[in-house]
Formats: C-alpha cells, structure tokens, sequence
C-alpha cells in the first residue's frame, strides 16, 4: 500500500474517533445535563431541559469557534501539524474527564459546566481541524481526500448516535468516559502519520494577508455555514422533536439519527471522487437544494417509517454536497494557507452548528417545530439559489484546474 493511501485511512480514522466522540453525548443530552446539575440550579440557561441541552451544545461550539483559528494559524506558521494534534486530543480528554467528574464533585454550578465544556471543545477541535488540514496536504485528488474525510465523519456521526443512546441508557456519565479514552488513542495514533505541511515558516501577518487576498473561499465557507446549521438542528431539535412526537427513548432516537447518518457516510468517498470528475458545481449548488427540499420532508412526515426514510434521503444528498464543499476549500487555498483556510471553513462550521442550535432551538421553542423545519430547510435551498452567480462567473470545474487566477478572483 502506497504511504499516501496508508495515511489517508489513519487520518479519516482519527477524524471518525474525534466526531464519534462527539455524537455519543448527543442522543441523552437531555439526561446528561440533568445529571450534571441543570435540573438543581436556578440558572436561567438551564431553566428548561432544551435550555440547559442548547447552552451545552453551544459551549462546546463556542470553543470552536474561538480556537480553531488559532490552531490552524499555528500549525501554518510553524509548518508543523503533528504536535498540536497530540496536544488538542489530549487537552480534550482532560476536559472530557472533567466533564465526567462533576456529579463526583457535586457542588458546581451549571455555569461552571458550561466553561469546562468551553474548553473542552477549544482543545478537541485543534485535534480535528489539523487532521483535516493533514488530509488536504496529501496527494490523489482533493475530492478523494476530503470524500475519505467526509467518510469518517459520516461515520462518526453515524455510530456514534445509536451507541451513545445506549450507553446513556446504562449510565449518562458512560459517553463522557467513552469520549475521554478515544481522544488518549487519538493522541497516540496520529504520531504515525508523515507530517507533510509545506515546509519554511511564515508570519502570521503575511499568513493572514494570503487567506484575504483569496475572497473566493467564502463561497464554500458559505455553504459550510448552512450544511452545519442543518446538523445542529437534527442533532438538536430534531432530538427531542423525534422523542417528543414519536415517544422514542434515547437508543430509538439515536437509530432514527442513524438513517441520515450511514448513508451520508458510506457515500462520502464515492461523492468526493465523482466532484473531482465532474467538478464542484452540481454536487453543492444542486445537491444543496435537493437537500433543504429532504430536510422539509422530515419534518412533514407522519410516522417514524416516513420520517426514517427522508432522513435517508437526506443523509444520501448531503454525502453529494459535503465532500465536494471540503474539496472546494483545498482547491482554492495555497498550500501554505491551508491550515487556516481549513481553519476558517471549521470556523464556518462551528457557527453553523451554534446558528442550528440556536436559531432551531428558539424557533422551536417559540413557535414550534413545524416552523422550525420550514426555516432550516429553507435556509438550505435560498443558499443555493443565491451561490449560482457565483459558481458560473468563476466557472468552477474539476479542483485539479483551477488556476491562481482562478483563486484570486472575487
């Protein structure tokens, strides 16, 4: 096996543990933030229990939404990856420990929570968002390396739900020790992959100069926006929406979750590779609209069988839009930009997920989950209606033609 392949499956193998980490506190929020004192405060963020779960969720984002840049800029500067790998998966472990060990200590605000999360989620995205960047820096076509990304994160995502659910089922703390011992392994698995982060060192000021001279990123960082806002949503309000109008229990809601969440997985390399064959523009522009179109069918459906099958659907149109979103990013970048042009589109990302919180949490709260659906969903399809001038002036075809002009261009 040639080392590029080699490399390629044990970084898509610490992208999966990272998110599979994750997803396992997802489907038993409701009952780990009780656990760890949101149902004996008087704090306003845990005044409900889609309060005191939106606020937990958004710490962790918050974290990565302050941090990532700071990884990715490092790491640039430096022209090292491997070491600030190790020190994210590590750090996160500690916060997951921490984490972990509140019911032991008993007597910590929900607030205090709140901030270990904060850092918890400042470290773990450092280990996430330079293992991507170690992806991109490889050879063999920008889609396959972000498909073999899209994958493990699929799959992440996708085993990570339906065990969660159980071993929340068994003990709201279990997740939390699950995810601490993952990122340990994390931390040692990596240092076997080649470091091949363009060498020779730069500023920070002529780093930050490169990635603003490049606007045509906020294209991709656009639609990494919206796609992430969509994943907080189902990971959020679609959690209890599925347990509040179905009456499933954590482990059939991390099942129902999973019917997206396979799918998108298993096709994210084979969708990659096709966005290297036939370029990045119907993946993301058509892909996206079909997608908000699914999201709005989930939200109609009338049973549990009907509302499983459009999250399949879902889950195989967004395996079109994701890898081919990520490849984008690694077709516009300079090599010796892309820990932060990773970093930004992460950035994106995270503020995705918070607005998918957020916004779908006090929708929902609000006004209900119907309309909740009808916002995230159409978010997704005025996105791509709006990024259509975009991609035909730039003209976007196959990553490996793309020219400096081609990267310069507003």
């Amino acid at each position: 096996m040639h080392s590029s392949d080699r490399d390629r499956i044990v970084l898509a193998t610490v992208v999966f543990a990272v998110l599979f980490s994750q997803l396992l506190l997802y489907p038993g929020v409701g009952t780990l933030v009780e656990t760890l004192g949101a149902g004996e405060t008087a704090s306003s963020l845990a005044a409900t229990e889609l309060d005191a779960s939106m606020w937990f969720l958004v710490a962790e984002f918050g974290g990565y939404v302050a941090f990532v840049g700071v990884w990715g800029a490092a790491s640039d500067v430096t022209g090292r990856r491997t070491p600030f790998i190790v020190a994210g998966a590590l750090a996160g472990a500690v916060g997951y420990a921490a984490l972990a060990a509140v019911p032991a200590v008993g007597s910590i605000p929900f607030e205090g929570v709140l901030l270990l999360r904060v850092f918890q989620g400042a470290m773990t995205i450092g280990a996430f968002s330079l293992t991507m960047t170690m992806l991109m820096d490889l050879e063999g076509g920008h889609g396959r390396n972000m498909g073999a990304a899209g994958i493990a994160i699929g799959l992440g995502a996708a085993l990570g739900a339906p065990i969660g659910g159980q071993l929340t089922e068994l003990d709201p703390i279990a997740p939390l020790v699950g995810a601490t011992l993952l990122l340990v392994c994390i931390g040692a698995l990596v240092t076997r992959v080649e470091d091949r982060s363009p060498s020779g060192r730069r500023t920070a000021r002529a780093l930050l100069e490169g990635v603003r001279r490049r606007p045509t990123l906020s294209i991709p960082y656009a639609f990494g926006f919206v796609d992430r806002l969509t994943a907080g949503f189902f990971a959020l309000v679609g959690t209890l929406y599925f347990q509040e109008t179905f009456g499933l229990e954590p482990a059939a809601t991390g099942l129902l979750l999973a019917c997206f969440f396979a799918p998108f997985a298993l096709l994210q390399y084979p969708m990659g590779a096709l966005s290297d064959r036939i370029g990045r523009t119907i993946p993301i522009v058509v892909g996206s609209l079909c997608y908000g179109l699914g999201i709005l069918a989930v939200g109609a459906a009338p049973s549990v069988a009907l509302a499983a099958v459009a999250m399949v659907a879902v889950g195989v149109l967004g395996a079109l839009v994701s890898p081919a979103t990520m490849a984008l990013v690694t077709d516009l970048a300079a090599e010796s930009e892309r820990g932060l042009a990773m970093a930004g589109f992460n950035i994106a990302g995270s503020l995705g997920f918070l607005g998918g919180f957020l916004v779908g949490g006090t929708v929902a709260s609000a006004y209900g989950y119907d309309l909740s659906f009808l916002v995230v969903g159409s978010l997704e399809i005025a996105i791509a209606l709006v990024a259509v001038p975009a991609f035909l002036h730039l003209s976007l075809g196959r990553g490996e033609q793309l020219t400096t002009d081609d990267r310069d261009r507003a």
